[in-house]
């Protein structure tokens, strides 16, 4: 009686085998991400205008030229703030809560992509964690449209920036030009439109609030949303800060303590001096 012979693929399945496999799989999602990446590349902007050069606030100073009266605003509020201005809390709350290894990876997170690709496939949805450098590319440099192609875009030109600025730059950028709600863009024009002061003087627990509303200005701003609704957002930063070792429990503690008795400055005018400007 004739019998059918079993096919032997243990020889093919070798450690040898395997790791001609491996190899070669690399070779070739090397090349691919290589054309890829060249292929995006056209017609992208240049991450040398990166800098935004329009869109600030005009501001109008008393006779000595020292005193600010009035803030001619354009699309948006938005003033600009070197890094050394900004307190250190309000950088670790923000690196804590949007992107904690911001001074490691290369523009992207490696890890962020098999959860995107199963958002894709499984959820039909392109959303997945971005960085700080790509939430810098999405804000000023393409649009917010969900589609791959302008993800892989946002990955190409993050990877650009990277190349082109240090961390501290990307930082800097970012912290000017994130929306923080209430029609404000940028961390001194947020620390004046919420609490009335300048950014260099914001507390712990000021700049923990801060730091929690670009994810979703619209949501956690105590201007738009609920009133209250920043409150577990800072809960949230605070936790990231301790868990990073930024802040101690005592200090957490401390924050969640202030969060519901925080005083905001109202929407009304800016202008210090009406008499003056009129």
């Amino acid at each position: 009686m004739y019998r059918r012979k079993r096919l032997n693929l243990s020889p093919l399945l070798s450690k040898y085998n395997w790791g001609k496999i491996i190899f070669f799989s690399l070779v070739g999602v090397s090349v691919l991400t290589i054309i890829v990446f060249v292929w995006y590349s056209r017609g992208l902007p240049d991450p040398g205008k990166v800098q935004r050069q329009s869109g600030f606030s005009t501001e109008i100073l008393d006779r000595t030229g020292e005193t600010v009266l009035y803030d001619v605003i354009t699309d948006q509020d938005r003033r600009f703030t070197p890094l050394s201005d900004v307190p250190q809390s309000l950088k670790d709350a923000t690196i804590s809560i949007e992107d904690k290894d911001f001074y490691k990876h290369k523009g992207f997170d490696p890890l962020a992509i098999p959860r995107i690709i199963k958002n894709v496939i499984v959820n039909q949805r392109l959303i997945g964690g971005s960085t700080i450098t790509q939430q810098l590319v999405k804000t000023v440099l393409l649009t917010n449209e969900r589609k791959i192609s302008r993800k892989i875009r946002e990955f190409v030109l993050s990877v650009r920036i990277e190349r082109t600025y240090s961390k501290d730059e990307i930082l800097q950028m970012y912290l000017n030009e994130v929306p923080y709600g209430g029609g404000t863009a940028g961390v001194a024009a947020a620390a004046e439109q919420y609490f009335g002061k300048e950014v260099k003087d914001l507390n712990l627990t000021e700049s923990i609030i801060l730091a929690g509303l670009p994810q979703s200005p619209s949501r956690y701003s105590p201007y738009i949303g609920e009133p209250l609704a920043y409150v577990p957002r800072a809960k949230e930063v605070a936790r990231r800060m301790r868990e990073d070792e930024k802040i101690t429990k005592e200090q957490e503690t401390q924050v969640v303590s202030e969060l519901d008795k925080v005083v905001f400055r109202g929407l009304g005018t800016k202008i210090k001096a009406p008499h003056f400007v009129m």
